[in-house]
C-alpha cells in the first residue's frame, strides 16, 4: 500500500477503506507519510468530500492514534457535551451542576479558548483555587461520588488530530465539513463518555455561518456517533449575537451563578435548561422533554442547581465564597463605557467582532501560548431588540491595559442601530436526535 495510490483514490472521487485510512493516520503519525502527502489528502477530501462510512472509519483512525479513556468504573450512563464554540458561551458552567442534579454522571473534557471563542477550562481558572488537572482517578472519583468532574484535554488524546489540523490551518482545508466532524467526535469519543450532547452554534460569532451548513455539520456528527455506539443528539444555536450578557472569563462565571440564582438573559437560560434537558435524557434521568426541561428549570428556582455549583467548586478545589461574594473573582481597573451615537433599536451585534474585542482587551489568546487576563472582558447592557436613546450605555469594557481606543471603534461597529426594529433571530433553530 503507497501514500501515492490513496491520494489518486481519493482525487478521482472513489471511497477509501478502512484499511486506507488507518494505512495514512498511522503513518502520519510514525513519520511514514510526509507532510506534503498528507496535504494533498486534504486536499482532495475538501473538494471530494467523505462518505458517511469514510467519515467514522477517519474518526476511530484518530481515536486509536492515542490514549482512549476508560470510564467504565463511573456508575451509570456517562454524558457529556460540547459546543463548536462562540462568544459568551458559558453552557457548560450552567448544564454540569444542573444535569448532575438530576443524578445523571457529567463526565466532562474540556478545551482551553482561542481566537475569539472563549474556552471553558480558562473560565473555570478563573475561579481562585479551581484545579482543572485532575489525575484519572480523581476525575473517575468525582463523577461517581458526586455525579460531576470537569478535566481539561490532556495531549495523548487524538494526536494525529492536531497533526492533521496544523497542517488544515495552513494549507486553507480547515472548513470542511467532515474533516471538522470527525475531529470534534475524535476527542468526544476518546474522552470515554456513552453519551455525547452536541451545540452546533451558527452566525457571526460562530465558525459555521450558514445555518444549511451548520445543520449539515450536526447531522455528519449525529451520525458517526450513533455509527460508533454513542447516543449522540445536536442542537443548532444561534450565535448572531452574544450569549447572555457577559464575555469573559470572570465576567462569565459570575453570569452563570447568576443564571443559577434565577437570572440572566433569557437566549442562555433557554439553551442551557433545553441542553441540559437532552443530557438527562440520554444518561436515562428522564424520557421525555418537557418532564426533563421543567425538573432543570425547578433546580433552578428551588436551588439545587447552584448547591451543586458550589459543591464543583468546592471539590475541585475553588473558592465557594464567589458564589455569594463574586468580587472575589479577578477583575479588571479599568471601566469604559460605550455610548449609543444615536436613537433607535438594535438590530444585531456582531458577536465575532465582540469575541475580537475581547481577545484584544486580554480576555483570550490569538497564539496558544498567550496569557490570559483573567479580569478582562465586556458586559453587554443591550441586547437585538432592545431601545436605545443616544447616549445610552450600549457595553461596559473591563481592561487592565492602558489603550483601548481601537477597540471602542470594533465595539460601535458592531452594534447595528436602526429605526425600525426587527425581529430577533430564534435562539434554536433545529434538534437533530
Amino acid at each position: 500500500m503507497r501514500a501515492y495510490d490513496i491520494i489518486l483514490k481519493k482525487r478521482n472521487g472513489y471511497e477509501l477503506t478502512k484499511e486506507e485510512i488507518d494505512f495514512f493516520i498511522e503513518g502520519i503519525m510514525d513519520g511514514s507519510i510526509q507532510d506534503y502527502q498528507a496535504s494533498a489528502l486534504l486536499m482532495a477530501i475538501y473538494f471530494n468530500g467523505l462518505t458517511n462510512k469514510e467519515t467514522s472509519l477517519l474518526t476511530m483512525a484518530l481515536v486509536n492514534s492515542g490514549e482512549i479513556l476508560d470510564l467504565s468504573s463511573i456508575n451509570g450512563i456517562k454524558v457529556d457535551k460540547h459546543s463548536t464554540g462562540g462568544v459568551g458561551d458559558k453552557i457548560s458552567l450552567i448544564v454540569i451542576p444542573l444535569v448532575a442534579s438530576a443524578g445523571v454522571p457529567v463526565a466532562k473534557i474540556s478545551g482551553r479558548g482561542l481566537g475569539h471563542t472563549g474556552g471553558t477550562v480558562d473560565k473555570l481558572e478563573a475561579i481562585p483555587g479551581f484545579r482543572t488537572d485532575l489525575d484519572k482517578e480523581t476525575f473517575i472519583n468525582n463523577v461517581n461520588k458526586y455525579k460531576m468532574a470537569i478535566v481539561g484535554q490532556t495531549h495523548n488524546l487524538t494526536p494525529a488530530d492536531k497533526k492533521l489540523y496544523s497542517l488544515r490551518d495552513v494549507t486553507a482545508t480547515v472548513d470542511s465539513i467532515p474533516l471538522i466532524a470527525s475531529s470534534i467526535m475524535s476527542k468526544k469519543i476518546a474522552s470515554g463518555a456513552d453519551c455525547i450532547v452536541l451545540d452546533v452554534k451558527v452566525g457571526s460569532g460562530a465558525f459555521m455561518k450558514k445555518i444549511d451548513e451548520a445543520i449539515l455539520l450536526a447531522e455528519t456528527m449525529v451520525n458517526i456517533g450513533k455509527s460508533l455506539g454513542k447516543k449522540t443528539i445536536a442542537i443548532v444555536s444561534d450565535m448572531n449575537q452574544p450569549l447572555g450578557y457577559e464575555i469573559g472569563n470572570s465576567n462569565e462565571v459570575r453570569e452563570a451563578i447568576e443564571v443559577l440564582k434565577g437570572k440572566g438573559a433569557e437566549d442562555e437560560i433557554y439553551i442551557a435548561l433545553t441542553i441540559a434537558s437532552y443530557m438527562a435524557i440520554l444518561g436515562g434521568a428522564f424520557n421525555d422533554f418537557d418532564k426533563a426541561f421543567k425538573y432543570m428549570e425547578k433546580a433552578i428556582k428551588t436551588g439545587e442547581g447552584l448547591k451543586y455549583m458550589r459543591k464543583l467548586i468546592t471539590i475541585q478545589g475553588g473558592d465557594p465564597n464567589i458564589i455569594d461574594n463574586p468580587n472575589i473573582l479577578p477583575q479588571a481597573k479599568n471601566h469604559i463605557e460605550i455610548k449609543s451615537d444615536k436613537d433607535g433599536y438594535i438590530n444585531s451585534i456582531n458577536a465575532e467582532c465582540i469575541g475580537v474585542a475581547a481577545m484584544l482587551l486580554g480576555a483570550g489568546r490569538s497564539k496558544k501560548d498567550d496569557l490570559i487576563d483573567y479580569g478582562a472582558g465586556i458586559t453587554l447592557t443591550k441586547k437585538v431588540g432592545d431601545k436605545v436613546k443616544k447616549g445610552d450605555t450600549i457595553s461596559i469594557l473591563h481592561t487592565n491595559k492602558e489603550k483601548w481606543d481601537d477597540v471602542k471603534s470594533i465595539i460601535k461597529d458592531a452594534f447595528n442601530i436602526d429605526k425600525i426594529k426587527i425581529k430577533p433571530s430564534k435562539y434554536i433553530y433545529k434538534i437533530i436526535d
